[in-house]
């Protein structure tokens, strides 16, 4: 309940919205990838690694929220493999208030490396946008023969499951937003808009929950861009915003409602007495 009045309180006052010890914002940042191949990620020319680029990026966002009061947790803070449930399970374990998964996006063919690029951000749907979510979500989740996202084991459990969660996918889908129009407008890359797709990194957290792709590592130009600090900081810097932004705009209004006292009840009419008739009815 501390938080609540803090958050709230803060928002208000148009100070920094994480900015008060035992009612800061809880961010999980998630280094895609990591570790020995397969599990190390995209590959772009010149020994690019996606591994590498989403921790620097996540390392730099980091600290710009630490920066405005916020409690940061990263998945991963080397080069290491955390498998994906791990990664679920940290957030939920930390009562994270958002979650957001970092990665570099990538192609196959020569002709779709050199012309493809941009930024594009998902959040989680059993039902992929298109043929490129679908097989975004199968590289994502280890491969087409990954294990597909958890159901649950009666109907009973799958309607509590839904109840449970359903505000955080539906806030889920605005963070995604959100994301994606700070990293535009902080980076000017090409759009490739918000889309939605059965991300196992991202089933089962209880909180909103995003997949950034910060940009093509397979793009000539653009994977060079994404080495380079400066951009790296612009990135970091439109990360952050988006989780300010999105604190202030939906998670303090619903902190706000939820600390706000309920209605009294109407007072209860015994049938038993007269009710009274207002004059000029009768």
């Amino acid at each position: 309940m501390r938080r609540v009045f803090c958050l709230a309180a803060a928002c208000l006052l148009a100070l920094p919205a994480f900015a008060d010890e035992g009612g800061a914002l809880v961010v999980v940042l998630d280094p895609g990838h990591g570790g020995a191949w397969p599990h190390d990620g995209a590959h772009g020319g010149r020994g690019l690694h996606e591994k590498v680029i989403a921790l620097q990026v996540a390392l730099k966002t980091k600290e710009l929220l630490e920066a405005e009061g916020a409690t940061v947790i990263l998945t991963r803070d080397k080069d290491e493999d955390i498998s994906l449930a791990d990664r679920v399970r940290i957030a939920n374990e930390a009562g994270a208030d958002v979650f957001l998964s970092i990665h570099c996006n990538s192609m196959e063919t020569r002709e779709d490396r050199k012309v493809t690029k941009g930024v594009e951000t998902y959040f989680l749907s059993p039902d992929p946008t298109d043929a490129e979510a679908r097989m975004l979500a199968q590289l994502e989740n280890g491969g087409p023969e990954a294990v597909p996202l958890p159901k649950a084991a009666t109907p009973v459990e799958g309607i509590l499951n839904d109840l449970a969660l359903g505000q955080a996918r539906n806030d889920s889908a605005a963070f995604a937003r959100i994301v994606q129009h700070h990293m535009l407008r902080n980076t000017w890359a090409t759009s490739r808009g918000v889309k939605q797709a059965p991300l196992l990194v991202l089933s089962s957290t209880r909180m909103p929950s995003a997949l950034v792709e910060i940009g093509f590592i397979s793009n000539p130009q653009e994977g060079r861009k994404l080495t380079k600090e400066k951009y790296q900081q612009h990135i970091a810097r439109a990360l952050a915003d988006a989780v300010r932004d999105f604190a202030d705009k939906v998670l303090s209004r619903r902190l706000f409602a939820q600390a706000r006292p309920a209605a009294p009840a109407p007072p209860k009419v015994d049938a038993a007495s007269p009710v009274a008739v207002p004059a000029g009815t009768r």
